[in-house]
């Protein structure tokens, strides 16, 4: 399917639940596509929420990025983006789940638009570059980094600090930045479903 988005029609996936919509945004260099964010989804699938995964870039402009590298740091186009997804979606209760630059891109929605996000879960993310938004996020936001994944957890600590909303950080133990160890991302799922049950409720 798609999806009009600030000015441009994104490819997406939905998948209907009864707990409401986790919608991802995911990171560097990635899509829709990816395998690890399919995982948490299918898990939070059978637990029964419903999940919206979708490009954040057309095909042009990933092709562009497969050269540059830039727009997968353009954290306000990012969040332009997302943010319009969430009004299309209209659904209520929702979350969303960012990976690496995309969590910078979820946080800065759930700042922008405090009465749609009820959740925020960041796998290996970039709270970071969430900037002067991190200081106005009210949804329960979980951040979850690899224990291997030093400067990263530093980044997520700084980040932390400057949230005044309800949030926690969890280390993976022995996990990297992609969280590719053997149960590491079975981990990440179950904590991300864990945090969208408890604050996702109607």
């Amino acid at each position: 399917m798609k999806i009009p988005a600030a000015g441009v029609s994104l490819e997406a996936d939905l998948t209907d639940g009864e707990r409401g919509l986790v919608v991802f945004a995911h990171g560097s260099g990635s899509s829709r596509r990816s395998p690890r964010n399919r995982q948490v989804a299918t898990t939070l699938n059978t637990a029964g929420f419903g999940t919206l995964l979708f490009d954040l870039l057309t095909p042009d402009e990933e092709l562009e990025d497969t050269r540059t590298a830039r727009l997968r740091f353009d954290i306000p186009l990012l969040a332009r983006r997302l943010s319009a997804v969430v009004g299309w979606a209209a659904t209520r209760p929702m979350g969303l789940f960012g990976a690496s630059t995309g969590a910078a891109a979820a946080l800065v929605t759930a700042a922008e638009r405090p009465d749609d996000v009820a959740a925020v879960v960041s796998r290996g993310g970039r709270p970071d570059l969430a900037g002067e938004a991190l200081a106005v996020v009210r949804a329960p936001t979980l951040l979850i980094v690899g224990g291997r994944d030093l400067e990263v957890l530093s980044l997520n600590e700084r980040a932390a600090s400057r949230m005044p909303a309800e949030k926690a950080i969890v280390v993976v133990p022995g996990a990297g930045h992609l969280f590719a160890e053997p149960g590491a991302l079975e981990e990440v799922a179950r904590l991300a479903e864990n945090w969208f049950a408890r604050h996702m409720r109607g």
